[in-house]
């Protein structure tokens, strides 16, 4: 697929001195990731000889033998595509150094000698290797009749944007490892060919450690240790290899395992470029570090993408992990951000009550259990949360049940405001048709179910603001501050009336996905409802889980014959999953909307055809660039993840882009070279 590469850590069963059958097992392997349409292939520290061959380092037969096996390899790639780095003991010059070699077709096309050489604890290496800081700049040497460029100042530069540096073990360990180098002159992969021997908890730090590597490199990071059949004389292996990119863990082995193994994953290219544009600290020190190395860039023809299925997960839920205990956590951290930061607003305005729209859905529900988080925070009693549900011509007795019961189950004051007959004369003071005439609330639902045309945008926004007018009053009344409900999907689809539910003094979900909120509120049901809630146990816990079975709407028009919302927001707008989907890769990594479509056919095969997929994405991109103008003006409100719309923090848009260049892009596209 565009703008991956797909890269493998390869861990072939070794033994000691087998020279013939160690070359051959790492075929075996090289084959495997050709047939995968491997970019990449990296393979274990001195695995053609085994890392523990000692004092054989020596022996000439050995030396010897090792130069034999990467014949064998080289002969065997003549017709495979991918860059293989293979490690081996070396003779350069005087000096014998631990190199990995890149092949390819049948070519050596550099050698990179092992920067650090550890002589601590089991670690002995300086007793056989030099280090290859002792190469200068620019070398060359003879390789099985290749003149080959041999050194730490080597790229080896693909197709776009695939550039691969390489570290040998020790080298990712120290404090700057030769990586920091080598992703300031632009690779965008590094690999790392390790023996590694196991003690517990080695397999922890060397995730901790890559995955640092990968975050502040913005790289993609193919870490392989040593398999099976190293000597145990004084130490143990454990077959460790895994692939990380941006701070992440893609695919790792099966540890311990005694046969071969091939781990894969096609890691994005594109985003870690668009990462490394948008992070300017990370340009500033590529700036800085031009000078240390000057890296030669060697040139290797390997495919950047591939037509086969993607080798990664593709979450269609990208803002929900889908780790229980990832999820516990992440909602623990959502919901401490929310009540935090409403709680320090409160502080710095003084001792305000807080005021708030209760309708009985999915996003009021989220803001009421935040603000009695935050009273409960600064120690105050809840009757502070004054809970106003505001009935119009579109509420159902259903969300107005849940919206007392939540009040109740939190210890909030409750109070009802009708707005129906305000809306209905603010209609007729403009001359609407629906309300012309008319003497009651009765009269103007008749006349909207005669004529549902009547039912336009006039009429459903004059509820938002008339709602939003009597809040502003109560907040005056009680010495409050008006929470704002919106979340964050809302905001990117501008669903929202401007100068009604779009006005608040404080945003407290602004930051939260409706895919995420729903996760929330559900983690408060689950662990805090019962021991939580200010009167019965039960009722809290039972009245989340009703209003999280209601379906989303903004209940603007009047309910249908049988007392059932009429006005459902996915009926409008489309499934709330895909335009988070879609909200997620086109903010937080800049994505096309080719990329995006090439992706959501991987997230949601079998759920939603392309033809789907493309209305609903033309639909969110419309809406999002249109509707900026409603987030230019938006109430503060905090941060929660990495994609955020505040025009103060995140999001910098004008509002009068244009978004005809990104629909021509969707109507293009057909999948065929997805």
């Amino acid at each position: 697929m565009r703008g991956f590469a797909r890269v493998s850590a390869a861990v072939p069963s070794c033994e000691v001195g087998d020279l013939v059958g160690n070359a051959q097992r790492t075929i075996e392997l090289l084959e495997r990731s050709h047939a995968q349409d491997d970019a990449l292939v990296v393979f274990p520290e001195l695995g053609l000889t085994s890392y523990t061959a000692r004092d054989l380092f020596h022996d000439h037969h050995l030396l010897a033998g090792a130069l034999g096996a990467l014949q064998r390899v080289l002969d065997a790639s003549r017709d495979l595509h991918p860059l293989a780095l293979v490690g081996l003991p070396l003779r350069v010059g005087p000096g014998l150094f631990n190199v990995a070699v890149a092949l390819q077709r049948g070519r050596i096309l550099g050698v990179i000698p092992k920067a650090y050489l550890p002589n601590y604890r089991e670690f002995e290496e300086r007793r056989w290797f030099r280090t290859g800081d002792d190469l200068p700049p620019g070398a060359v040497m003879e390789v099985l009749g290749q003149e080959v460029p041999v050194g730490l100042d080597i790229l080896f530069a693909g197709t776009g944007d695939v550039t691969v540096g390489v570290e040998v073990c020790e080298d990712t360990w120290v404090q700057i490892p030769p990586s920091a180098y080598a992703v300031s002159a632009g690779a965008t992969i590094i690999a790392n060919l390790s023996a590694s021997n196991f003690t517990i908890g080695k397999a922890e730090l060397r995730r901790l450690l890559v995955r640092s590597a990968s975050d502040r490199g913005k790289c993609a990071y193919v870490y392989v240790a040593a398999g099976p059949g190293e000597s145990s004389t004084d130490i143990a292996f454990d077959a460790d290899a895994f692939i990380c990119e941006n701070g992440r863990v893609m695919a790792e082995s099966r540890r311990f395992a005694r046969a071969g193994q091939l781990v894969t994953c096609d890691v994005d290219i594109e985003t870690l470029v668009r990462e490394r544009i948008t992070t300017n600290t990370f340009g500033d020190c590529a700036q800085d570090h031009r000078d240390h190395r000057r890296f030669r860039r060697i040139r290797f023809a390997a495919p950047e993408h591939t037509k086969k299925p993607l080798r990664r997960d593709v979450s269609s839920r990208p803002f929900v992990p889908s780790d229980p205990r990832t999820l516990g956590d992440r909602c623990w951290e959502t919901f401490e951000i929310q009540t935090n930061a409403l709680a320090t607003r409160m502080t710095a305005i003084g001792r305000p009550a807080l005021v708030l729209g209760v309708s009985g859905g999915l996003d009021s529900t989220h803001a009421a259990l935040v603000c009695a988080g935050a009273l409960d925070l600064l120690g105050r009693e809840r009757s502070a949360l004054h809970c106003v549900t505001l009935p119009g011509l579109g509420t159902t007795s259903g969300t107005r049940k849940n919206a007392e019961a939540l009040a109740l189950a939190l210890g909030g004051s409750f109070r009802e405001v009708n707005i129906s007959d305000a809306s209905r004369l603010v209609l007729q003071l403009v001359g609407h048709e629906a309300a012309d005439g008319t003497s009651t609330v009765e009269e103007l639902l008749a006349r909207l179910r005669e004529h549902p045309r009547m039912g336009d945008v006039t009429f459903e926004n004059v509820q938002a603001r008339v709602r939003t007018l009597v809040l502003m009053t109560v907040a005056n009344q009680v010495g409050g501050i008006v929470v704002g409900t919106g979340d964050l999907s809302e905001k990117a689809l501008g669903w929202s009336t401007y100068a009604g539910d779009h006005i608040a003094m404080y945003d407290v979900n602004a930051g939260i996905p409706k895919t995420l909120i729903q996760s929330v509120m559900r983690w408060v049901a689950m662990e805090r409802a019962t021991t939580w809630s200010a009167g019965d146990p039960s009722l809290l816990h039972a009245t989340l889980l009703s209003i999280l079975d209601t379906p989303i709407s903004p209940e603007l028009l009047p309910p249908s014959q049988d007392g059932t919302i009429a006005q459902l927001s996915e009926g409008a707008l489309g499934p709330f999953e895909l335009h988070d989907f879609f909200l997620y890769h086109f903010v937080r990594h800049g994505a096309s909307p080719r990329r995006i479509l090439d992706l959501a056919q991987i997230a949601f095969d079998g759920r939603y055809d392309l033809a789907v997929l493309k209305r609903w994405l033309k639909l969110f991109l419309g809406r999002f660039f249109h509707h900026q103008f409603k987030r230019s003006c938006t109430a503060d409100g905090p941060k929660v993840g990495q994609v955020a719309l505040s025009p103060r923090g995140d999001w910098r848009m004008p509002s009068d882009a244009r978004v005809q260049s990104w629909i021509a892009e969707v109507d293009a596209y057909d999948g065929s070279d997805a």
